[in-house]
């Protein structure tokens, strides 16, 4: 595990704490390898998430104190989970690591996580007493344990393309997106019909294109055939794209 792995780790983990929706402040102390061991007897009430991007990761969070959250969610709208309230925090975690997309949180057993010698176990802290733990595996190029050797007897345009041609059948998920806001809780629960959601972006503004989450056009909506379609008017680069 390379030094640079190491410090994304531990970034992940204060990027977590900063926006953990916790009564007191936590602290993140990571653990050696005795001690987060024994984490895995809490492991099956973990909320997990996986981070896919040109840098990879597994994370689980669990909470001592749970109940908070509970309540802040709502145990009588089914609209916000506890996952919900969670998500902000663990997208702040997952930001450290560049340009991806944070699937869903689900909450489901870690062991197999914790036993993999490449995770690294933090415990959080509040004032100095246990609040919990969280738990983050880096996948370097999208394998653990760093990247896979290179084949210098290829030459390397044919080796790509070769890897592109075996997925060329993938589905991957197009989004249009006309616009977006934050809401707080509160202003969510308050939508009824009939209520008017302002957006970020001026009417006639061009459309954003994303594929998997991740910008690659800008476009506009129009209608065929009577189902809206959208018509692509500028085409982005990498660089323009990761932004």
């Amino acid at each position: 595990m390379t030094a640079t792995t190491i410090t994304l780790h531990t970034a992940a983990a204060e990027a977590l704490v900063a926006k953990l929706p916790t009564p007191t402040p936590l602290r993140a102390v990571p653990l050696d390898a005795a001690l987060a061991a024994g984490r895995r007897t809490a492991a099956s009430t973990v909320i997990v998430t996986s981070f896919v991007g040109s840098v990879s990761a597994d994370t689980a969070l669990v909470l001592v104190d749970m109940d908070h959250l509970g309540a802040a969610a709502g145990t009588d709208n089914p609209l916000v989970s506890v996952s919900d309230v969670l998500r902000p925090a663990l997208e702040s975690a997952t930001s450290v690591l560049g340009a991806g997309v944070l699937g869903e949180s689900r909450r489901e057993p870690a062991e197999a996580l914790l036993a993999d010698p490449d995770t690294v176990v933090f415990d959080l802290t509040a004032a100095g007493a246990p609040a919990g733990w969280f738990a983050i595996r880096i996948r370097e190029n999208g394998t653990v344990g760093g990247a896979a050797p290179v084949d210098h007897a290829t030459p390397l345009f044919s080796s790509i393309a070769g890897n592109l041609g075996r997925i060329n059948n993938v589905e991957m998920a197009l989004t249009v997106e006309i616009g977006r806001t934050r809401m707080s809780v509160r202003d969510v629960l308050g939508l009824e019909p009939g209520a008017v959601v302002e957006l970020d972006r001026s009417a006639g503004a061009p459309a954003d294109v994303l594929l998997n989450g991740r910008l690659i056009a800008h476009g506009e909506v129009v209608v065929v055939d009577q189902d809206y379609a959208v018509r692509i008017t500028k085409i982005l680069d990498v660089a323009d794209g990761a932004l």
